[in-house]
Parts: C-alpha cells; sequence; structure tokens
C-alpha cells in the first residue's frame, strides 16, 4: 500500500511525524528519503520544539538537546566546524551564528542534525558588533524551498580617514534566496549607538516590524518598520526595577518577560497601541526551583519561539518551558542536563536556543 500512495501524499503523512520518527523513515530508502525531505518542509509543528544548550565558553565541540518527545538528553558532536561560534537565533529548524574567529561579524548557518556548515557572503560594510534579526518568509514555496531574510542595524567600523572607529549608520539586508548582502536604509545615529553598545541580538519580528531589546537599564524597545525605513523606541513596563528582562515572540506579538529583585516573574504581551498589557505570571515555585541557592534573575536566561518560552541559567540547572498545547498555555519543567547515558556532566553555562529539528540537506532548503 505504501508503495502506490501519491508522493505528495506520503510526504504529507511524514510531516506529521515527530522528527526522531521522521529521521527513521528517511532512512528506510531512496524514495522515503526523498519524501522526507519534503516533509521536514511542510512540517506542522504538532509536536513542542527541542531545547538546544551550547556552551559560552569553549568546552569542546559540542551541543547538547533535550528531545521533547523522548524527555532526554543527547549529546551532538560539532566537530565538522573549524571555527569557534557563538549561536544567535534560528530559523526553520537551522541554527544563524556568529564566528568569533574575527573581530569583525561574520554570519554563518549550522545544522547539527545533519552535520552541516555554511558561512554566509560578507557583508558589504565591515562592522563589529551590530544587532542581527531574522525574518522567515510568509509562505513555503512549492515545497521546494523556504526563505528567510537577515537584518543588520548598526555596529562600529573603521574611519576611512583617522584609523579611529565610527557607528555605522545604515541597515543591511541578506536574502536567501539571492545569497546576497544589500544595503536597504539607514538609521538615526542615537539608535546606533544603543543597538551597539546595548543590544543583544534577540530580535522579534511582528507585522513588519523588527523588535530589539535593550539590555542596559533601563530597558526599552527598538523598532525597525521594515517598509518605510522608520524607527521607533518603546518603553518597556517597569524598566527600570526589572533584574533581567528578555524579548520573545508570542502568538504573532513581541512578548517581555521579566524579574525583579524579591518579586516575580511577569509575561508582557504587546497590543493595541503598543500598550504592554499582562498575559501571565511565572507560578513562584517553578521561579524557586530555577533559581535554587541564587535568589535573583541577574543569572537568568531566555529563549523563545512561536508556542514556546524557556527560561534557563546553566546546563545543570533545569528549564521552565511555558508551551503552547491544543490552544493552551501550560507551565512544566525540564530537568537539567546532568548525565547523559550513565556519564555524569559537570555544570557549566550555556546558550539556549528552541528549535524543530531539520534533518533536510542544505540543497533542500536554499
Amino acid at each position: 500500500m505504501w508503495n502506490n500512495l501519491p508522493f505528495d501524499l506520503l510526504a504529507n503523512i511524514f510531516s506529521y511525524l515527530s522528527p526522531d520518527s521522521l529521521a527513521r523513515a528517511k532512512a528506510a530508502c531512496r524514495s522515503w528519503r526523498a519524501t522526507a525531505d519534503m516533509a521536514v518542509l511542510a512540517v506542522h509543528h504538532h509536536y513542542p520544539p527541542w531545547f538546544v544548550a551550547l556552551p559560552t565558553r569553549s568546552r569542546g565541540l559540542s551541543c547538547y538537546i533535550h528531545n521533547s518527545i523522548g524527555q532526554n538528553w543527547h549529546v551532538l558532536p560539532l566537530d565538522h566546524i573549524s571555527s569557534p561560534i557563538r549561536p544567535i537565533a534560528t530559523i526553520g529548524g537551522l541554527i544563524l551564528v556568529k564566528i568569533t574567529g574575527t573581530t569583525y561579524l561574520q554570519l554563518a548557518i549550522c545544522n547539527p542534525f545533519t552535520r552541516q556548515f555554511r558561512a554566509l557572503p560578507m557583508l558589504n560594510v565591515t562592522r563589529t558588533n551590530p544587532a542581527v534579526g531574522l525574518v522567515e518568509n510568509d509562505s513555503i514555496k512549492e515545497l521546494r524551498s523556504f526563505g528567510f531574510k537577515i537584518y543588520v542595524a548598526g555596529g562600529m567600523s573603521e574611519a576611512a580617514s583617522s584609523g579611529g572607529a565610527v557607528y555605522q549608520s545604515n541597515v543591511e539586508i541578506y536574502d536567501s534566496d539571492r545569497d546576497t548582502w544589500q544595503i536597504i536604509g539607514s538609521i538615526p545615529i542615537e539608535f546606533s549607538v544603543r543597538l551597539t553598545v546595548w543590544t543583544p541580538n534577540q530580535s522579534v519580528y511582528s507585522k513588519g516590524i523588527l523588535y530589539w531589546m535593550t539590555s542596559a537599564r533601563a530597558y526599552s524597545v527598538m523598532g525597525f518598520e521594515i517598509e518605510t525605513n522608520r524607527w521607533r523606541e518603546l518603553s518597556v513596563p517597569m524598566a527600570d526595577r526589572l533584574e533581567f528582562a528578555a524579548l520573545v515572540p508570542r502568538n504573532g506579538n513581541p512578548t517581555i518577560i521579566g524579574g525583579t529583585c524579591g518579586g516575580d516573574a511577569c509575561i508582557w504581551e504587546l497590543g493595541e497601541g503598543h500598550i504592554w498589557n499582562v498575559v501571565e505570571k511565572l507560578p513562584i515555585e517553578l521561579g524557586i526551583r530555577l533559581l535554587g541557592d541564587k535568589p535573583n534573575w541577574g543569572s537568568v536566561k531566555c529563549v523563545g519561539i512561536d508556542g514556546a518560552i524557556c527560561l534557563y541559567r546553566d546546563i545543570g540547572a533545569g528549564v521552565i518551558i511555558w508551551k503552547e498545547v491544543k490552544e493552551k498555555w501550560e507551565w512544566d519543567w525540564i530537568e537539567g542536563c546532568r548525565s547523559i547515558r550513565g556519564k555524569e556532566m559537570q555544570n557549566f553555562p550555556i546558550k539556549g536556543l528552541l528549535i524543530h529539528p531539520n534533518i533536510s540537506h542544505f540543497s533542500s532548503i536554499f
């Protein structure tokens, strides 16, 4: 019966499989391998994303992944990557990383599941420490490929005459369909300074606007309206009292999660009129469990993807996850990675990401 199924119907069936089940189906035969590659592009994401932990310091070329279906941890070697990297974000099951062996910004795409790595072309303007944002194309094109755009704003470059450094006042965009960079607009110099000095590379795209949060207190949110090349600044609730704050996507809207000294952690979602509305509070018992003997939010990090938000500290501390389950959002706890296959793990700081694993080859993607 399976041999007689039309290709597109089999791909649709495969798209409902969990990532690990799809990988097993892909290994069955050549025909199913090709079908599985198409299924990855049409995946409906019926399963929660997996949590990826990359060491923030040099601890060998490996990353640590929590399988949300099997509820267990795996280690994946990254020895196919010859340069040190720092993760920025995930898109389409791939990881956008910065190559840290150079002082200027050089980006690459990594897929730890297929052991692939590809450096992107160099920017038109050599710059250090700019804000980096991601936008995924709205639709999948005939189940053959998906596209994305990377925006780079601000940063510092060497001055042409004096040999010193200057803040860059332009925005560049990388289009995966064309595999090229293009300068598309300008940025006020005061925004460029703030994006360069105080902005982490965690962005949220919503309704034509790309948002970043400044990491300096008091926190604020910077927005870039792509079509009009206009910049705006939004205040952050309790901005001067937050020990920790992060900007993540939820329901297609920019969302802030932050905690105050001796207080709760709250979640605000951006609504009409650019008003931040409280949508949830972190359960006290989960906050205590995460913070442990460090009763402050300064050590907490956050990562989000549509359908899930995670709070974490280091590899062994555990992860709080707030995820969408059947149109409702529920809190859960992921045990920290203390051992893998019976081998004990030492604790170390991490950069966390959420990802829907992609087992397609790069040539099937872009």
